[in-house]
This record gives C-alpha cells, structure tokens and sequence, in this order.
C-alpha cells in the first residue's frame, strides 16, 4: 500500500525536513500537506522545490476549525487514504500570548486528534511535543512521565504540556509515537536552521559586547539541552515507522548534555575568538532584559535566559535503546558546534532568520 502522509506545520523547517527524509525511504510516497491560508505562497514555494504537485499536495486549513477547516468532499477522502499523521503545527514563541498559544496548541491539538479517530487505515500518529512539558521539574525526567503537578515558565510550555495529556489520551486505541525534542540547532554538518532563536539569542548578545572582556552569566552549572536537527529528524522517520516505537513517548534530547557555562564558552571561542574572564550575576541580566529599549538593543528575548537555569534532567533510556538498534545517535555538541557559529556568521543579516523581539 502507498503510504499516504497527511502533515501539519508545513512550510516549517522540521516539517521540511522530515519530507526529505521520508521520501529517501519511500520515493513514492505520498503528502496531503495541512497549510493556515497565511502560509499558502511561502508553502507553495516549498513544494516546488520538493517535486511534483500530485505528490505534494497542498491543502489549505486551519487546525483550529473542526474538521481542520477542510471541505467535506476533501475530509472523507483523507478519511479513507492517509495512513500516517505528523503534527508538528504550533505556535513555539517563548513570548506568546496565552489565548494564541492554547487556541492553536490545545484546540488545534484537540481538532488533529479528532481527525485521527476518523481515519479508516491509519498506521501511525507522530506527535511533536517538546521536553520542556517538565515545567518546572528539578531532577531526572523519564519518558514515561508527563503529570506530576509542575508549572510552567511561559504559555509555550504550559499550552504544549495540555496538548500532550490530549494526545497521551488517546494511546490505548491509536497507534501514536510521541517526540519530545529538547532545544533544536542546525544541522550538524551544515549549520543550516531557519531562525536564529534559543542559543543564537547567545551569539547575538555577545556580539554586541565583542570589543569587550565577555563575562560568564551566573553560575551556569544548570544542563542545557541542545539537539541538531538532522539527529530529530532521523530519528523521528525512524521511530515513526518501527514498531518499537508505537505507544511510547521519546525524548530526543542530549543523553549527555553540558551545562550552560561550558555552552556559553564553547559559543564566545567559537563566535568571538576568545573566553569568557569574568562574572555577572544572571540576576542583573534578567533585570537589564525586562527594559524594553535594552531587550531591543542586544535582540534577546528575557524568556531564553530561563533555559540556561533549567534544573531538569531527562532521562533518554527508551530513545536511546530503540534509536540505538538502528544505529542513530545523538552527536555530541562540541563536534558540530562550529558549522552552527559559522551558519550564524554567514547568515546573521538575514531578516527572514531574525526572531523579532518585543
């Protein structure tokens, strides 16, 4: 059977990704491609790079909308033909609006969810969550835990955490891989990403101060989780079609991360040529980030700092025991830090790339 592959967050990068990924597995596949009207021209630009519109379908909804916003005629065909589901569409700003942030991560969740339990010949579920349903967990995370009564540092978080106790629901009765990706880079042998957020909001800081002896931000013994994105994607194609990988929830994130003075080192040598040589209490750039005229000035958002303290620690036993099999491993982040710097330095003015600071 062909399989049919019905996506939402296309034209994001990830979702990109995964489609190259996919069809070096399956040429013949084919995708039903969920697109928000707003994203049609940049989507329809996408596809025309992947290949032949018969193969790439672009379908025009709204995951917020029942029936995602599709036509009738359009919703009972994919009924009957699509075989395997990635959700991947939301909103990932640290900053969002907590309406925004629950009307597509929850609803949007809830509305993919429901299409799901429609589908006649589905294979697989793939849902994207995120690491960082932790909240504010302190010690080790399994995969196998999602509620423990945490709160959460932004809406981002608080909104996936709910979108994820949806899905987890549904388990016992549909065949679902659930990835939790920690805080994705480029790609480890190109650099390549499609905006400079989380860690890059570190490059961009530090330029601003170049000419001047940098200093550490606080202690910065907390672990931060830094994963490239061909390691996500790889090993999300692969767990979306092993059978080890029905039913479970994955964390995809550094089995052995470092902790954020060692980043934060390894970026400044990288980027400026130079070490830290002195510290400033991560208290005083907290403040400094929540005058607006400042946060504008370095282009960093105030919500990054708190994923340089992060306390928890995830546990990655079940990724790396069903990745491991297939031989797919996490690469260590001083092997490919430099192609990230040198992606950044080449493509820094890139407005496209930029995340807008408010």
């Amino acid at each position: 059977m062909r399989p049919v592959y019905f996506m939402t967050g296309f034209p994001g990068f990830i979702a990109t990704r995964l489609i190259r990924r996919l069809l070096v597995g399956e040429p013949d596949a084919r995708f039903e491609l969920l697109v928000h009207p707003s994203q049609r021209a940049r989507a329809e630009r996408e596809r025309a790079a992947l290949g032949s519109a018969e193969q790439f379908a672009l379908v025009e909804g709204d995951i917020t909308q029942p029936d995602l916003g599709l036509p009738t005629s359009k919703f009972a065909e994919l009924q009957d033909e699509v075989t395997h589901v990635f959700h991947l569409a939301a909103v990932y700003d640290l900053a969002v609006p907590q309406q925004l942030a629950h009307e597509v991560n929850v609803t949007g969740t809830r509305m993919v969810n429901a299409f799901v339990n429609s589908l006649t010949n589905l294979q697989r579920y793939v849902y994207f969550s995120t690491a960082y349903v932790s909240g504010d967990r302190a010690g080790r995370v399994l995969e196998t835990e999602l509620v423990k009564g945490q709160n959460f540092k932004n809406q981002y978080e608080s909104t996936k955490y709910e979108a994820e106790v949806l899905v987890q629901e549904l388990m016992q009765d549909v065949p679902i891989t659930i990835i939790r990706p920690g805080v994705v880079m480029g790609d480890s042998q190109t650099g390549e990403t499609a905006k400079f957020d989380g860690p890059y909001f570190i490059m961009r800081f530090l330029e601003k101060f170049a000419s001047l002896p940098i200093p550490y931000i606080g202690s910065g013994v907390a672990l931060v989780n830094l994963v490239p994105i061909d390691y996500i994607v790889e090993a999300t194609c692969y767990l979306a079609h092993a059978a080890a990988g029905a039913g479970k929830v994955y964390h995809l994130t550094d089995p052995q991360p470092y902790n954020a003075k060692q980043v934060y080192e390894l970026i400044c040598r990288e980027l400026l040529g130079k070490p830290p040589v002195w510290t400033l209490p991560a208290g005083v750039v907290y403040a400094a980030l929540s005058v607006t005229a400042f946060r504008k000035w370095v282009q960093v958002e105030r919500e990054t700092l708190a994923y340089f303290v992060e306390q928890s620690v995830y546990d990655t036993a079940q990724a790396q025991r069903d990745l491991g099999a297939a031989g797919i491993h996490c690469p260590d982040l001083r092997s490919y830090m430099a192609q990230e710097v040198a992606f950044y330095k080449q493509h820094r003015t890139d407005r496209e790339k930029l995340i807008a600071v408010r």
